[in-house]
């Protein structure tokens, strides 16, 4: 297990991938990893930077940076988000990218992990200077992708409508390369239910967390931290499955009743451009920090990653948390956690709803057939139900956390894959 004093002494001087890599490491212990073969899936495969001008429409250059890591593809071409967010850097880049190949590991999808970043923010752009941004972005790297190397996909900052730029700008060098990302529009290939996949994943991973506990949802008070995509739809699927919202926060704050907040008026005003705080009607007012602390029985940690640290663990008010952002809890922040005996549903497990939907897209773009709505979300539940359970099976029989268990049964998926292909 974790040593918990590793963990605190860390939490605020470990970089992301460093703490990802302790995690790997802590589960390479569990399993008697053979040395060779964890020095293998410690490093990374490849690491591209990139030079991303960008002509302002005032006619000033900016020169953003932009990353594609690559860490490990034993199991299947890579397969990863692009983000766009002035902080994500190469540290951060080479954090998700390990996540990645977890992640797609524990939900036993064909797939390695990879994850990439342009380090601008984009809501200080306009959709013009955007487009010729991932356009440059897409060109630059693309000699490190295709349908079977290398696929992105949406992560923070990039939605649809850039995908379908990617794809455009790959294509013109490539020839039409509707496989080469998911996430795309429907009308280019997208698949129904993707958009909504990662929130749906984490209600579906939670209603099986409460089947096994003996929970009822209906009886549940979440937290919200995040309105995103993944927040407001997480927040929507747990609506309608009974359980009551009392506190949803964004950048700009968050709002609470513990008598429930209206889901559908929030996602409405967020749609139109508008912050969670502009709710009308009975709720008190928060900062968006102080949405983590609100009386709940499930805290949804779903913006960025490190918001739970050792210094605010101990004020979480939640007998669970369900990460629905990459790395949301740091290391000294799961210790804590942990000692209070709030159980943690990791996010390489949680989250991966999205990355399922985004193989369940490739697949049907390779093999040209159409996924009805319906088919994709029952998939999707299916695919989750099973790797919750795997992740409980492990935890239980080998006396670990959630978090521990996942990596463990992740690890063992790859270091096989590795043996068998005898890359040690």
């Amino acid at each position: 297990m974790l040593n918990t004093t590793l963990a605190r002494s860390t939490a605020d001087s470990a970089t992301p991938d460093e703490a990802v890599q302790a995690l790997v490491d802590s589960a390479a212990r569990t399993i008697n990893l053979h040395a060779d073969l964890a020095a293998v899936l410690s490093t990374n495969y490849r690491e591209t930077s990139v030079q991303v001008p960008i002509r302002r429409e005032d006619g000033t250059l900016v020169v953003a940076h932009g990353h594609r890591v690559q860490h490990n593809g034993a199991r299947g071409p890579y397969k990863g988000g692009i983000r766009y967010h002035p902080d994500a850097d190469l540290a951060e880049v080479r954090a998700l990218a390990s996540l990645m190949t977890w992640k797609t590991a524990l939900l036993d999808l064909p797939f390695g992990g990879a994850k990439g970043s342009l380090q601008i923010d984009p809501g200080q752009y306009s959709a013009r200077e955007l487009e010729a941004a991932t356009r440059r972005l897409a060109l630059s790297l693309s000699h490190v992708l295709g349908t079977y190397r290398d696929i992105p996909a949406p992560d923070m900052g990039t939605d649809a409508r850039v995908m379908a730029w990617f794809m455009d700008a790959y294509s013109s060098r490539n020839g039409y390369s509707p496989a080469i990302v998911t996430g795309k529009p429907i009308a280019l290939g997208g698949a129904p239910g993707r958009t909504a996949a990662t929130g749906r994943g984490l209600a579906y991973v939670l209603e099986a967390f409460a089947r096994q506990h003996g929970w009822n949802l209906t009886d549940c008070r979440i937290a919200v931290q995040g309105f995103g995509n993944v927040g407001s739809w997480v927040a929507r699927e747990l609506h309608a499955a009974g359980a009551t919202i009392v506190a949803v926060g964004d950048v700009h704050g968050g709002v609470l009743n513990q008598s429930g907040l209206d889901v559908g008026e929030l996602i409405r005003i967020v749609e139109a451009g508008g912050a969670v705080v502009d709710l009308e009607g009975p709720h008190d007012t928060l900062s968006s920090s102080e949405v983590l602390e609100a009386d709940s029985d499930v805290l949804i940690p779903a913006a960025l990653g490190g918001s739970i640290t050792a210094e605010n663990a101990d004020r979480v008010n939640a007998a669970v948390v369900l990460e629905g952002a990459n790395h949301p809890v740091t290391l000294g922040g799961d210790a804590v956690l942990n000692e209070r005996g709030i159980q943690v549903i990791p996010d390489i497990l949680a989250n991966g709803g999205g990355v399922t939907g985004s193989y369940f897209e490739w697949a049907q773009n390779i093999q040209q057939f159409t996924w009805s709505e319906q088919q994709f979300n029952q998939t999707l539940r299916d695919r989750m139900v099973a790797a919750f359970g795997q992740v409980q099976a492990a935890a239980d029989s080998k006396h670990l956390t959630l978090r521990e268990a996942a990596y463990v049964v992740a690890l063992e998926r790859v270091a096989h894959t590795v043996e068998l292909r005898g890359y040690s």
